[in-house]
């Protein structure tokens, strides 16, 4: 991301685990323009599931999603540099220790979501009209990639407050579709779309949880229901579907543009 022109900050520490005792974390943050007031946030997180029976890949849980998000960076490179030093930016976190170790629950799963939650909620920026603004509430939205790469994902609104941003994430795939950008896409199957005009009750827990709490605007791409390869062995690189990652890539891109007031 530094090669690319990107400021990248560490969030390093430590936490107790039930299996391993005290252990090191390290979120990773790259900001477009590390000056910004405001920024558009999307997120991933870049660990696997800790198993004693064989190294587990993860696939899309989640390097893919840590993949699509470096992509985005470089694909949109020029474009980004445009806006460079807008007080709007982009911003890209790659979390630590969201799998659990032992049993999911509310102290063993998320730890660098947890922790870098509580630290921006507690840091702030002081800006010459003596305005004092917190890390975190320089978030305008947090946009969560998780469980994405495997063929014929569905994706669902879960939050209100988002619903125009996700009915946006709609409109750009269909535009696409008409304009035959996509491959290896359902054409004239509106079931197979990938983004589904229709709401689910927000129950799945996952980095974006800490945020929600602390009122930050939540845009939770993971497909339902998983895909068939969560937490198998078998999440790995033959069986991600290239063709509709790359897909989901071209509606991430356009998304962030229109977000962030860019001619494409």
């Amino acid at each position: 991301m530094e090669d690319l022109g990107w400021t990248v900050e560490s969030d390093r520490f430590k936490d107790q685990t039930p299996t391993f005792g005290t252990l090191e974390f390290e979120n990773i943050i790259a900001k477009l323009n590390p000056n910004a007031k405001r920024y558009l946030a999307l997120a991933c997180h870049y660990d696997s599931k800790y198993t004693r029976e064989r190294n587990f890949i993860a696939a899309t849980d989640s390097a893919v999603p840590c993949a699509q998000m470096i992509n985005l960076a470089e694909v949109m490179k020029d474009k980004l540099n445009s806006i460079k030093n807008n007080d709007i930016s982009l911003m890209l976190i790659f979390f630590d220790g969201e799998e659990a170790f032992r049993e999911w629950g509310p102290k063993d799963s998320i730890y660098g979501a947890r922790h870098l939650a509580k630290t921006w909620h507690n840091n702030y920026t002081t800006y010459n009209q003596g305005e004092n603004i917190s890390e975190l509430d320089k978030l305008d939205m947090l946009v969560l990639l998780d469980l994405i790469g495997a063929p014929d994902p569905t994706f669902y609104n879960y939050f209100s407050n988002t619903e125009k941003w996700y009915s946006l994430l709609i409109a750009i795939e269909s535009t696409l579709a008409s304009l035959n950008k996509f491959e290896s896409y359902s054409y004239e199957q509106p079931t197979q779309k990938y983004f589904q005009p229709y709401s689910m009750e927000a129950s799945i827990e996952d980095d974006h949880i800490p945020f929600l709490h602390r009122d930050i605007p939540i845009l939770h791409l993971v497909p339902y229901p998983f895909p068939k390869v969560w937490h198998k062995p078998s999440d790995n690189r033959d069986n991600i579907d290239l063709k509709t990652t790359e897909n989901i890539n071209k509606i991430l891109r356009i998304f962030v543009a229109s977000y962030l007031n860019i001619k494409v």
